[in-house]
């Protein structure tokens, strides 16, 4: 029994399979990327709308480039995705079984190119998906259409049918998961069946080959004009997609940490724990005969000594009052009966109740 649940979280020495937490960790991470950078954005644009508002107006368009950029230098130059190379795995095409090509070799086209779009333009689609559902919600409360017109009719159909589609989608990756897990499925994600490719961890000839290629001067060919057009934004792309994977491989956790600290449970938790505590009753600043003082029943008042009718507080010490003393006491004193504190009949505020 221990032995079945072994390789759930281990390699084994036949098994190159990663675990299904590996496999589920580096999907997580690129799931975590965006949402931070989402958050990083919004910053700057609040705080200089003029100089970054194009930034946020433009965020999933600009950061799908960058994450184009990203996968296909890493699809390139590892065979695996920036955060399957994260986490030290590697893509090889399907019909590979036994003797499997090293990383640095690259995917053949078909499956490269098929893992790129998968990567890119699914998660894409997907988010604008989302915003279109939400903002058909929303349009759906304060909409201007009749309620019998087509196109009515039409998007309430598709908010209708939208939960259940995701529904399926989400149950297919589940499924997908729990096949992985019993031994029944090669791929832990529908994405890798489409692509045509598995993971597998990397091996010791890998690593070693990834380090030399990485230590490695490639020789510059100057034959022609062209081909050295082509090599200089081959090495502009490269270096570009370079630098953003070496940035986030620095600050991965950093931008984990803050999609963990923005999210709307762990705000709850913020709120608890850092909330001001209740500050306490105003003192009182008149010790003469004049002020009243605090009864011991919290619903009589101060002034009549009775039972508060119309109970009304004052903004500026927030005790509480009968409407008819207090108006008639501020407006003669401008005063609070208890505090002392300079008030006006304009800081009344009458308190309503479900039982008045």
């Amino acid at each position: 029994m221990a032995e079945l649940g072994a390789h759930l979280t281990a390699a084994s020495a036949v098994d190159d399979r990663p675990s299904i937490f590996e496999a589920v960790a580096q999907d997580s991470l690129m799931a975590a990327v965006k949402p931070a950078l989402q958050h990083l954005v919004k910053v700057l644009a609040e705080s200089n709308p003029g100089r970054y508002g194009f930034l946020w107006q433009w965020f999933d368009e600009i950061y799908v480039v960058l994450d184009l950029l990203l996968q296909q230098h890493y699809l390139a130059s590892c065979s695996a995705s920036f955060s399957e190379n994260f986490y030290s795995l590697k893509r090889i095409p399907m019909a590979e079984s036994r003797q499997h090509p090293l990383a640095t070799a690259g995917l053949p086209k078909r499956q490269h190119w098929k893992s790129l779009l998968l990567l890119v333009l699914v998660p894409y689609l997907k988010g604008k998906l989302e915003k279109l559902v939400s903002s058909l919600r929303e349009e759906d409360e304060y909409s201007i259409h009749p309620p019998s017109s087509s196109w009515k009719r039409f998007y309430r159909a598709f908010l209708a049918a939208y939960p259940f589609v995701n529904m399926t989608w989400e149950g297919w990756f589940l499924i997908q998961q729990l096949c992985y897990i019993l031994g029944k499925a090669q791929h832990h994600s529908p994405m890798l069946r489409l692509a045509g490719v598995r993971l597998v961890r990397l091996t010791a000839e890998d690593i070693q080959a990834l380090e030399k290629k990485l230590a490695g001067t490639t020789s510059s060919q100057t034959h022609s004009i062209k081909t050295q057009v082509q090599s200089a934004v081959r090495k502009v792309l490269g270096g570009v997609a370079l630098s953003l994977s070496t940035g986030l491989s620095i600050g991965v956790f950093f931008l984990q940490f803050l999609d963990w600290w923005y999210s709307s449970e762990n705000q709850e938790t913020i709120k608890s724990l850092t909330a001001l505590p209740t500050p306490p009753p105003p003192v009182h600043l008149d010790d003469g005969s004049g002020s009243a003082l605090l009864p011991k029943l919290k619903t009589v008042c101060p002034l009549c000594r009775k039972i508060r009718v119309n109970a009304t507080a004052l903004s500026t010490s927030g005790f509480v009052f009968c409407y008819r003393c207090v108006y008639n006491y501020v407006k003669i004193h401008q005063r609070c009966p208890i505090t002392g504190y300079t008030t006006e009949l304009q800081h009344l505020v009458k308190l309503y109740s479900p039982e008045s």
